[in-house]
């Protein structure tokens, strides 16, 4: 893909290679940039980029997925004691940037850097100022202890990073925000790389065309855009 591509609006549709033509480790295409427009064209096909500097942006639609359905999160009984024990607050939107700058920080066992590089953090920003991407901030007293960030599209959310700085927080963030996709009849929460501790909370690998063909079906409802601490509160108020 060309690396000089323009800079393409939220409403700008581009369009990817096949995801079936990708590399075996999943490698869709290398290069473009990470205007909205990419960026979310690259969501809408089942495609997200993830690469480290000094490498060209590489976008990725690995085979298979790994994936949450909301309705199949697995609470295990320590984490549910923590959660009884009412130790952290939780905030949605409340402070994005602060969430994707922690993750961006945060070490990262066997890996020689982060894979957020200062393009990424402010292309995610932008999103958020778009009301496409959504932070859930955990909160112990005044402190942050973890979170997470992801994109919403339609009835999918893609889980982008979490960090933690006090134990079980990021856990807490994950389960709260998929109970919250539940109630919102959010079929997908996608986890995009595997992980044996996503695992154990419920998450699952699929097919990458299965997931495809679900996220398609995803993308007929209709996105949630904008802060979602303001429009939840608003239909709570509202009694929807």
């Amino acid at each position: 893909m060309n690396s000089d591509l323009p800079y393409f609006d939220e409403l700008t549709r581009v369009v990817f290679p096949p995801v079936e033509d990708s590399s075996p480790e999943g490698i869709v295409s290398v290069g473009g940039n990470l205007s909205p427009g990419m960026l979310l064209s690259a969501y809408r096909q089942g495609i997200f980029p993830w690469y480290s500097d000094p490498e060209p942006i590489l976008w990725w639609s690995p085979d298979p997925r790994c994936v949450f359905f909301p309705s199949d999160i697995h609470i295990s009984r320590s984490m549910r004691k923590v959660l009884k024990k009412n130790l952290f607050r939780i905030t949605l939107d409340t402070n994005f940037e602060a969430i994707i700058n922690c993750c961006k920080e945060a070490p990262r066992p066997g890996q020689r850097g982060t894979w957020i590089t200062d393009a990424m953090r402010d292309a995610y920003i932008k999103l958020h100022s778009l009301g496409y991407a959504h932070s859930v901030e955990v909160w112990n007293g005044k402190t942050l202890a973890g979170g997470l960030y992801g994109v919403s599209l339609g009835s999918c959310f893609f889980g982008e990073s979490m960090f933690s700085r006090v134990s079980n927080a990021s856990k807490v963030a994950l389960i709260l925000v998929l109970e919250l996709l539940d109630t919102m009849s959010f079929e997908m929460f996608d986890c995009q790389v595997y992980s044996p501790h996503l695992e154990t909370m419920g998450a699952r690998l699929i097919p990458r065309n299965e997931f495809i063909i679900r996220l398609e079906r995803c993308l007929e409802h209709r996105t949630l855009r904008g802060n979602w601490s303001k429009i939840l509160s608003s239909s709570i108020s509202h009694g929807l």
